[in-house]
């Protein structure tokens, strides 16, 4: 499995003739690039053929799935409503994630199942538009009474992603969050590789300018290197 994932290089004399100045100077170099930089590198380069959870590929970023932990951990939530979930990696990430504290289950809402992978007792799929009728029904009834945290990462265009908020942050328990995903893809130019349209960060935006009971949480951003600018919604009331 390996080996598909990851060809052989020919190693050969690979480890001869190293010094410590010559690794000193590579990785200075390397490290000296910008964050920006790293962004588009990993957007490009990494995530989405060289990135997995336990075979699965998952198209998100390390530094917030650590984020994503920490919270789930201190929420330890009912369930989560993931909307999106493409190969399913992040998906059993969770879930995962849910068998280490010995509670919750993932609603899985996804469009399509023609690249998704997994299967795990603790997700249900659902599997059409998480905009229609019948989806919103069924999980917000499924939902009710219980603790609840959503993540958006679904269609990213900036209509969407709105109507997705309106949809589905009622579901969210006071000192959960609702995460949107992405809102990268508006601070940069199509040029450089990653979005260059209107998303997930102005649909956030607007969403926030009509509701008094979530609030951003910068708190989550620490690291830098995150996919979700201004997206760690927390509810306050």
């Amino acid at each position: 499995m390996l080996n598909k994932l990851f060809p052989k290089k020919d190693f050969t004399n690979v480890n001869k003739n190293l010094d410590i100045s010559a690794v000193r100077e590579f990785y200075k170099t390397k490290y000296g690039q910008t964050l920006k930089n790293w962004l588009i590198y990993h957007h490009k380069d990494i995530v989405f053929d060289k990135m997995f959870w336990m075979g699965v590929r998952i198209l998100k970023n390390p530094m917030d799935l650590w984020i994503y932990q920490e919270l789930i951990y201190f929420i330890k939530p009912d369930i989560i409503v993931e909307i999106g979930s493409a190969n399913g990696g992040s998906t059993m990430f969770i879930a995962n994630l849910l068998d280490i504290i010995g509670k919750g289950e993932i609603f899985s809402l996804d469009i399509s199942r023609e690249n998704y992978k997994v299967k795990h007792n603790r997700i249900t799929e659902f599997t059409g538009d998480s905009l229609s009728a019948d989806i919103v029904n069924k999980v917000t009834s499924l939902c009710e009474g219980k603790k609840v945290m959503v993540i958006h990462d679904a269609d990213h265009t900036e209509q969407s992603v709105y109507d997705n908020l309106v949809a589905y942050s009622g579901l969210v328990s006071v000192g959960s969050y609702f995460i949107v995903e992405d809102g990268i893809i508006d601070l940069f130019e199509s040029s450089e590789g990653i979005g260059g349209h209107s998303g997930p960060l102005m649909a956030t935006l607007k969403f926030l300018k009509t509701v008094d009971h979530f609030e951003i949480d910068d708190n989550c951003e620490r690291y830098h290197l995150t996919y979700n600018p201004k997206g760690f919604l927390k509810r306050i009331k």
